[in-house]
């Protein structure tokens, strides 16, 4: 059993449910990076998506772009990546998926990349432009290598992408909550809960609910029906506002706030 699927489990197990935070790898640089990750496991996120900058995140809104040109800026790569993940181990094993685009991972190459990344400690990926169809080579590399591979499914996925992911996701399936790219939203559409229950009717592996969750409250809401809640563009815009220990403070405030909200709902 992976980090990840053990990690929902044990959740399950006990009555509660999974709070994934995202950050961006290098914002504002890999040494804050490597720090904030065991602060947020210390602060209740029970699993933490690295976003890989891209120069065109064609799925992302303005913050988590802005977030990317910052750690592209600063010098940010994918191998500087997979290092901090090695690095950071020494200090926590909380789960860690890679959430980005296929282009960089293409170029580093499939097979050495989910080498490198399982050596380093990785747990899973999240290609938002790779759709299980087309991911057969890259699924294959990472499953020679323990690495879950999750998909995303929305508001729009058929019947047949359903069945697709429910029988190829590993770790959890990631639902996205509203059409459209990432970002803070007023409120939780009202079809999510059906579409949740439509998932997990078909499917084993959990199920995430991301995109648009900006608010304790809206996890807590979100947290009554899916098996997890990820938080991202929320998160990132304390990184435009805060830098240092006021960074770090705002974080695990924020954390925490929003773990308690999940355990809640």
């Amino acid at each position: 059993m992976s980090r990840i699927a053990g990690t929902f489990a044990e959740l399950k197990k006990n009555g509660r449910k999974a709070l994934v935070t995202f950050i961006t790898a290098g914002d504002p640089d890999l040494a804050t990076t490597e720090e904030l990750i065991p602060l947020m496991a210390q602060s209740g996120a029970d699993v933490i998506e690295l976003g890989v900058p891209f120069s065109d995140p064609m799925a992302d809104g303005p913050t988590i772009q802005l977030s990317s040109e910052r750690a592209l800026a600063a010098g940010t790569t994918l191998s500087k990546i997979l290092a901090t993940v090695k690095s950071v181990r020494g200090r926590t094993q909380v789960p860690i998926v890679l959430m980005g685009y296929f282009n960089p991972i293409f170029s580093y190459g499939l097979e050495r990349f989910a080498a490198d990344a399982a050596a380093a400690g990785v747990d899973g990926v999240l290609l938002v432009d790779l759709p299980p169809e087309e991911a057969g080579e890259f699924k294959a590399c990472a499953d020679r290598h323990g690495i879950d591979v999750i998909f995303l499914l929305t508001p729009t996925s058929d019947e047949t992408r359903i069945r697709t992911v429910a029988t190829r996701a590993r770790g959890f399936i990631y639902y996205v909550s509203v059409t459209g790219v990432t970002g803070v939203r007023s409120g939780i559409e009202a079809s999510v809960a059906n579409n949740v229950n439509i998932i997990k009717e078909r499917s084993t592996v959990p199920v995430a609910v991301g995109f648009g969750i900006a608010t304790p409250e809206q996890a807590g809401e979100v947290a009554a029906t899916a098996d997890g809640v990820v938080v991202g563009s929320a998160i990132v815009k304390l990184f435009e506002k805060h830098r240092g220990k006021e960074l770090r403070g705002a974080l695990a405030t924020f954390v925490s706030s929003l773990k308690q909200a999940v355990d809640r709902g």
